[in-house]
């Protein structure tokens, strides 16, 4: 990593722990700054702060005290989740103390190349993909992943050597902590409404994706979902190169033309010999495509590597085949917008949906569209009622209920048949019965472990 000297002796705070909070207190502390840590869980239920303290870096824990400021901080750490309408933060802001987040110490010392990826949907699947692609054959370095899919970028950082690639997924949160941050290479795969209770309205949302950018040059190239008019507007904005991808229109970039994958007219791969299903996953994997024609990846590399692909865990994964039926965990779709597009994905008349989770008080009559032809549904949580009344809507005629994930997975085996797709993908977050995605997935794959063994 760049040893740079801009923290040296400098009060710095850092706001909120988890694994960037850790990764960002201990960084800082090694590179001279007078480093205090502010985390809400209690001392003695805080393994991170108790570990923190040991290294001789200052913890304040059990809330986050706007007297702090008082010691004139110059600048703050802020973990992505804590919104700056936290007390603390908003009043920091009125002191006009400088608020950072982990990625801008990452791309402050990062001796390699940064490819950046962001977007409402696909971001970890795009991200993976990038990485699987710069590895391939890679005689020098690695592409190491980073960011927002699970390893701390500040962390990435300081391992990688100038022979390597960062490939950093990068969420809207930590993107508004930006302010010398510069990616060679940037992604937006595609931008929806989200978050807006965090951000406060989609203006500001965008506003933050679009930040991915904005010191990014000529020299620098950024990639664009081509279906989405709005980053066609937006793309008029920048200084960067623009690479566009398309599924809808020959593009100078990567594109879907009659089934095939092509990039700049040249011929790369079918588009159903992907290893992952589904027109969004198209999408994906044309983004993750100009990535690899950048960095000089060949094309027998690219088609040999999107093939074997199986998918991210709990993104439409393909699971295993347990008597001719095909298993998909889709988990991670914890919003009718994944869910229609896991559905694009696959034959409805030979598809078994598994849906439901905790009730936001919505319905789910966009929904209904995609549900048509479903050969049938198994509903489970607080949700399965509603999601009856839009599965009545799409005219599905049978209708299953089930307990939880581990059930749906026994029932909906039980009436299919030889060829058919099961698709967990359940339109809701998890919490009403279990306390993340992951753990949810993690059930549904663990009942198809279970037949497969009963099968044995």
């Amino acid at each position: 990593m760049k040893k740079i000297t801009t923290y040296q002796n400098k009060k710095v705070l850092v706001l909120g722990l988890a694994k960037s909070g850790v990764s960002a207190a201990k960084l800082l502390h090694e590179l001279g700054a007078l480093v205090t840590v502010n985390d809400a869980k209690q001392f003695d239920q805080n393994p991170d702060a108790q570990d923190l303290l040991t290294l001789g870096i200052r913890v304040v824990t059990g809330g986050h005290p706007i007297e702090l400021l008082d010691e004139e901080f110059e600048l703050i750490v802020k973990n992505p989740g804590i919104p700056y309408t936290n007390p603390l933060v908003a009043e920091a802001l009125t002191r006009k103390i400088p608020i950072i987040t982990e990625v801008e110490l990452a791309g402050q010392i990062a001796e390699c190349p940064i490819v950046g990826i962001t977007g409402t949907n696909g971001k970890t699947t795009t991200t993976t993909m990038i990485g699987l692609l710069l590895n391939a054959d890679r005689t020098a370095g690695e592409a190491r992943l980073a960011g927002n899919i699970g390893f701390p970028a500040s962390t990435m950082a300081q391992e990688a050597t100038a022979k390597d690639d960062l490939v950093m997924e990068l969420s809207s949160f930590q993107l508004m902590g930006i302010e010398t941050f510069h990616p060679q290479i940037a992604v937006i795969t595609n931008i929806f409404e989200a978050h807006l209770d965090y951000h406060g309205s989609r203006k500001e949302y965008v506003a933050a994706k679009w930040a991915i950018q904005k010191n990014m040059t000529v020299e620098d190239t950024l990639i664009l979902n081509w279906n989405q008019v709005e980053l066609q507007t937006l793309a008029k904005t920048t200084a960067a190169n623009v690479l566009p991808f398309s599924t809808k229109e020959a593009v100078e970039g990567a594109y879907l033309l009659d089934g095939k994958l092509y990039f700049n007219e040249e011929y790369i791969m079918p588009a159903d010999e992907l290893g992952i299903p589904g027109s969004h996953n198209i999408e994906n994997a044309l983004a993750a495509i100009c990535v690899a024609k950048l960095k000089n990846v060949s094309n027998a590399q690219i088609r040999q590597t999107l093939t074997n692909f199986s998918g991210v865990p709990h993104r439409t994964q393909f699971v295993g085949e347990v008597q001719q039926r095909r298993f998909y965990n889709d988990s991670k779709a914890t919003n009718i917008l994944a869910t229609e597009m896991a559905l694009s994905g696959f034959d409805n008349q030979k598809l078994l949906l598994l849906a439901g989770g905790l009730d936001r008080g919505n319905s789910f009559d966009e929904l209904v569209p995609a549900l048509l032809g479903l050969k049938a549904i198994v509903l489970f949580g607080e949700t399965k009622e509603k999601l009856a009344e839009a599965a009545k809507k799409a005219n599905i005629e049978t209708i299953l209920f089930a307990e939880n994930v581990q059930t749906a997975v026994t029932i909906a085996f039980d009436y299919s048949e030889k060829d058919d797709t099961i698709l967990l993908s359940p339109a809701c977050a998890s919490w009403d019965q279990y306390p993340n995605f992951e753990v949810r997935g993690e059930a549904f794959m663990q009942a198809v472990q279970q037949l497969k063994e009963s099968e044995m």
